[in-house]
């Protein structure tokens, strides 16, 4: 059975998505991925999100619409990642749980490393921008 996890797909008033670098140290350390996490027992993916986005980044967000949910099998577990748009809605952006923040546009996503589950939505992302 495949675990939720939610990621938010951050856009600026400029047109960029926000990227952060896991750390080193943790599994798919190195890569990049749309910022979240682990949908908990009775929680919904969109306040799951809101909560994941406050501890990893120290922001408050607004969730809007879905984009399609992506299945990815790792060795050890799969996941069901559920990727919706968000804005920022107070609070200071902060790498407290990445090693690195960095805003890119659409045609810029190939020159970071992303993690594989997230490459699915990168390109639903750059179709729909075109």
């Amino acid at each position: 059975m495949a675990i939720d996890v939610v990621c938010g797909v951050i856009e600026n008033s400029d047109g960029q998505f926000l990227a952060c670098l896991r750390p080193a140290d943790r599994h798919l350390g190195g890569l990049w991925e749309f910022p979240g996490g682990k949908v908990e027992p009775a929680e919904s993916p969109a306040s799951a999100l809101i909560r994941e986005l406050r501890e990893e980044l120290a922001v408050e967000v607004e969730v809007g619409p879905p984009l399609t949910p992506v299945i990815w099998a790792y060795a050890e577990t799969t996941i069901r990642l559920i990727p919706y748009y968000c804005r920022i809605i107070a609070g200071e952006l902060q790498a407290l749980e990445h090693d690195q923040l960095h805003w890119c546009l659409p045609q810029d996503f190939n020159q970071l490393n992303w993690a594989a589950a997230d490459v699915p939505i990168l390109q639903e992302i750059t179709a729909r921008s075109q």
